[in-house]
C-alpha cells in the first residue's frame, strides 16, 4: 500500500490556545463572570481575557519559564486563574493545578515529583502557599492572582497585575507540536498513591470536540454556563476550553458554592447550564426551598464526581424544571467517559449515559477476559481514547495493557442501549463529594496508636457526600479509645474534610483467608446509610 502522501491537507496544530483565539475573534463581547458578592460581579469579554492571558505569557517568558516548565496554580475558580490557564498553555509551559483541599504535605510532595518552578495563588491560599515556596526548593516564586499585597522583604513573592503592568508583553501562542504538554493533575487513582496525568494539547483539543457532541455537554453560544466544578479538579471537566471555543459565557463562583450564592448567580446571569458534583445541588434546592427562589433561566444541569442517588435526581427535575444529565468520569480520561443525552424526557436516563466518540468501553472478568456478552453483566470496566491516560507522569511503565485498555478500577454493567451503571469499585478509595479520599492513610495513622489493635476506614453511603469514610477499630486489649482523641490523632496530617464522624467499635476484626481485614465484609455489615 502507497504511504499517504502529506501535503493534501493543511497542517493546523490542535492546540488549547486556539479555543481562546476562536472565542476572542469570533464572540469577543461574550463575558466571562466571576462572583464577587451582593454587591456585583466582576466581567471581561473573550477579546480582552485573550489580551490580558497573551501579555500574561510575555510576563511568565521573561520571568525565565520557558516551553515544557511547569506553573502550578493554587486558585479557585476565577476569571484570573483561567488566564493563568490560557497564559502557560498557550505559551508552551504546563499548567499544574493543585487541590487546595488538601494538606501542604501531599501538595509539597506533588510540587516536588512535577518540579513546578512558579506557584500562581489565589484569594484566601496565600498561607498554603508561601508554607508551599518554604518547602519547596523547585518553587522560585508566588504570583498572588487576587489582589492580596506581599509582605515586604519578600521579593520572590509578585501580584498580577503590577506584574502585568510591568513585565505583560505580547507573546506567540501555539509555537511548539500539538503533543506537547498542556496540563498536569495528581489523582489519587486506582491504587490510592498520587499520580500525575499529564495532558497533552492534542487529548485537551479532542476531548474539547468530544465534550462539545450535541448528545453530550453540548454547549452553543446561547449558553451562559455555571462551572461549580473546581478548575483544579480534572480539567474542571473542560469547560474553560469548551465556553471559549463556542462563544458561551462563563461564570465562575469563585470558592463560594453555597445554595444561596448560586442561586444569585444563576437569576443574575440568567444562567442556561449549570455543572458540579450532587453535593452542590443540594445546597441549591435546600435554599430555593427555604426562600421559595426559582431558577428559570435554567435549562440543564450536568451532574457527577459521584453517584446521584434516584430521589435527588428526582427533586432536582421537578423542582428546578431542568433537564439533568448524569456523567462519569476520571481524571485519566481528562475527564469525560459517559454522559446521558441532552433530552426533555425527565428521568429518561439514570446511570451515567453513554460514551461520546472518541472513548470506548470494555467490560472484562477478574481475569481480565472480555466478558462473551458486553450487555446487562457486571464487570471490570476498562477504558481507551484520544484523551485517555498512557503513561503516568514520571513513569516508566505504562498504565494501559498491551492492547492499549486503561483499567478504571470500577466494576460497571451496560444496558441494551448502551448506558453505563457503574456497580462499586474493585479498589478501597472512597469518593465523598466527588474526591477521593485514602483510607490507607488514615489507617496508618491511627493504627500506630497503642490504644487501637485493628483499624478498618470503608466508604458508607451518605445522602448528601454520596460517601464518607467509616472508621472502624478493634480497639487493643484493656484500651477504650476516645472518639475525640482519635480524631484529633489526624487533625493536621491528612485534609479535615478526610476526618470520619463515626467510629464503630468491634471486639474482634473479621479477617478474611488470608488474614487481612475482610473489607468486603465490613462494607456489607457497615456500609449502607
Amino acid at each position: 500500500m502507497t504511504a499517504p502522501n502529506p501535503g493534501f491537507m493543511q497542517d493546523y496544530a490542535l492546540t488549547v490556545d486556539r479555543f481562546l483565539e476562536h472565542g476572542a475573534r469570533w464572540h469577543g463581547a461574550a463575558r466571562v463572570i466571576t462572583a464577587a458578592g451582593e454587591d456585583g460581579d466582576v466581567s471581561l469579554g473573550y477579546a480582552d481575557l485573550r489580551e490580558r492571558a497573551n501579555r500574561l505569557s510575555g510576563a511568565l517568558l521573561d520571568l525565565g519559564l520557558k516551553p515544557g516548565d511547569r506553573i502550578a496554580t493554587l486558585a479557585w475558580n476565577t476569571q484570573h486563574h483561567v488566564e493563568v490557564w490560557y497564559a502557560a498553555m498557550g505559551a508552551g509551559i504546563v499548567c499544574h493545578t493543585l487541590n487546595p483541599r488538601l494538606t501542604v504535605a501531599h501538595l509539597a510532595a506533588m510540587v516536588a515529583k512535577a518540579d513546578d518552578r512558579v506557584l500562581a495563588v489565589g484569594s484566601g491560599l496565600r498561607d498554603m502557599a508561601e508554607a508551599l515556596l518554604d518547602a519547596c526548593p523547585s518553587l522560585e516564586r508566588l504570583i498572588l492572582l487576587d489582589g492580596e499585597t506581599p509582605e515586604a522583604g519578600r521579593p520572590e513573592i509578585l501580584e498580577l497585575e503590577p506584574l502585568l503592568a510591568e513585565r505583560g508583553r505580547p507573546a506567540t501562542w501555539g509555537d511548539f507540536d500539538e503533543q506537547s504538554l498542556a496540563g498536569l493533575c495528581f489523582t489519587s487513582g486506582t491504587t490510592g498513591a498520587p499520580k500525575g496525568v499529564a495532558y497533552t494539547h492534542r487529548s485537551n483539543y479532542l476531548h474539547t470536540l468530544r465534550a462539545l457532541q450535541a448528545d453530550s455537554i453540548a454547549l452553543t453560544a446561547d449558553d451562559t454556563v455555571l462551572v461549580a466544578v473546581p478548575m483544579f479538579h480534572a480539567n474542571a471537566w473542560g469547560l474553560p476550553f469548551a465556553a471559549p471555543a463556542v462563544g458561551a459565557q462563563l461564570v465562575l463562583p469563585g470558592r463560594v458554592t453555597d445554595g444561596a450564592s448560586l442561586a444569585r448567580l444563576i437569576e443574575r446571569h440568567q444562567v442556561t447550564v449549570a455543572v458540579g458534583v450532587p453535593t452542590v445541588w443540594l445546597g441549591l434546592l435546600d435554599h430555593l426551598d427555604a426562600t421559595g427562589g426559582q431558577t428559570p433561566s435554567l435549562q440543564r444541569i450536568i451532574i457527577g464526581g459521584s453517584t446521584c442517588p434516584d430521589s435527588l435526581l428526582k427533586r432536582m427535575e421537578s423542582r428546578l424544571g431542568a433537564t439533568v444529565q448524569t456523567s462519569w468520569g476520571m481524571t485519566e480520561l481528562s475527564p469525560l467517559g459517559a454522559i446521558s443525552p441532552r433530552t426533555d424526557k425527565p428521568g429518561a436516563a439514570r446511570g451515567s449515559g453513554r460514551p461520546p466518540l472518541g472513548l470506548d468501553l470494555l467490560l472484562t472478568d477478574a481475569d481480565n477476559i472480555p466478558l462473551p456478552d458486553q450487555r446487562n453483566a457486571v464487570g471490570h470496566l476498562k477504558v481507551k481514547g484520544q484523551s485517555v491516560v498512557n503513561r503516568y507522569f514520571g513513569a516508566d511503565a505504562p498504565a494501559v495493557d498491551a492492547e492499549g485498555w486503561f483499567d478504571t478500577g470500577d466494576l460497571a454493567s451496560l444496558d441494551d442501549a448502551g448506558n453505563l451503571t457503574l456497580a462499586g469499585r474493585s479498589k478501597d478509595l472512597i469518593k465523598s463529594g466527588g474526591e477521593w479520599i485514602n483510607p490507607v492513610e488514615i489507617e496508618e495513622i491511627i493504627g500506630a496508636l497503642p490504644s487501637v489493635g485493628l483499624v478498618a476506614v470503608i466508604g458508607r453511603a451518605d445522602p448528601r457526600w454520596g460517601e464518607r469514610p467509616l472508621m472502624i477499630i478493634e480497639p487493643a486489649r484493656g484500651q477504650d479509645p476516645d472518639d475525640a482523641a482519635l480524631k484529633a490523632t489526624l487533625k493536621g496530617q491528612v485534609a479535615d474534610w478526610w476526618i470520619p464522624e463515626r467510629i464503630v467499635r468491634v471486639e474482634a476484626m473479621p479477617l478474611a483467608a488470608t488474614g487481612k481485614i475482610n473489607k468486603t465484609l465490613l462494607r456489607a455489615t457497615y456500609g449502607g446509610a
